[in-house]
């Protein structure tokens, strides 16, 4: 998994892209009607329900486009929110306020959908012992955003991306020529390169699971598009020798059910991929 580092680089990297794609060589609107030393004060105001996600990427926003705007928040990251709550309230100079407006409201009414959508996820899981992932199935060039959403909500973040673990799915497999055949190229590949990385494997039948059985080293098997019956029969064979994960087109009605089979993880790319942003608004105070 990425380090922290990694992940505020990531964040960083946001901001200064989504302000240069944004503002360009100026918020003309703006500049046009608002006087430079003019100075006010805006409410984050919401207009739905669920949990709030950004008000933390929010702030590193408004830093970013003006040191001095001062954040008074209201709400935290990961609180149940309704119609008419008000999330934070920032105040300083009229231009720095509408020149982060969009890129906040845009990344919190996205975020803060994808973590309502994990928390009903995690609610409907509670007692029993598997957890909720997210996927690659992300929004491109907001990828840290939406896995941050994800960790709000209650969620754990799969793999970051390409270079951080190694997922051997129905392709790489095919092409390697085998199960067998592409974990021994991948371990050799891994010591050539000096690379400690986990290995997760994908199969798609119990005689699959039985293959990946045979290898060392694995650290979870992705139990993909399984029935109810045969997870479990993955569950019983795999015996705690590696991780287990299900996906496949698993949905909140159907979640439940596959934990039950005794799996550690579900992984669901809905998460990031089918949600609506919640409404959310910043008004002159």
């Amino acid at each position: 998994m990425i380090s922290k580092e990694q992940f505020e680089k990531e964040i960083e990297f946001i901001i200064e892209n989504s302000i240069r794609e944004d503002v360009g060589d100026g918020d003309h609107s703006s500049l046009a009607c608002i006087p430079k030393a003019a100075t006010g004060k805006a409410k984050l105001l919401v207009k739905d329900q669920g949990l709030i996600a950004g008000v933390a990427f929010a702030e590193k926003v408004f830093q970013y486009v003006d040191p001095d705007l001062s954040i008074d928040v209201r709400i935290q990251d990961g609180k149940k929110i309704q119609k008419g709550d008000v999330a934070f309230y920032v105040e300083g100079s009229s231009q720095s306020i509408l020149k982060a407006e969009r890129l906040v409201l845009n990344a919190m009414q996205r975020m803060s959908a994808i973590a309502t959508k994990t928390a009903t996820f995690v609610e409907k899981l509670e007692g029993t012992r598997t957890k909720i992932l997210d996927t690659r199935k992300t929004t491109p060039g907001i990828r840290a955003l939406e896995k941050w959403a994800v960790k709000i909500g209650g969620g754990e973040n799969h793999r970051f991306a390409l270079y951080d673990m190694i997922m051997l799915k129905d392709n790489h497999i095919d092409f390697a020529g085998g199960i067998t055949r592409a974990i021994d190229k991948t371990k050799e590949y891994l010591a050539s390169k000096d690379l400690d990385l986990m290995i997760i494997v994908e199969a798609r039948d119990l005689n699959e699971i039985k293959e990946i059985l045979q290898s060392d080293g694995i650290y979870r098997i992705l139990i993909d598009n399984f029935n109810y019956e045969d997870t479990r029969k993955a569950v019983d064979l795999i015996n705690g020798k590696c991780l287990t994960e299900s996906s496949g087109g698993i949905t909140l009605e159907t979640a439940r059910a596959y934990a039950e089979c005794g799996v550690d993880y579900i992984s669901s790319g809905a998460l990031t991929h089918s949600v609506h942003n919640l409404d959310l608004s910043l008004k002159a105070v």
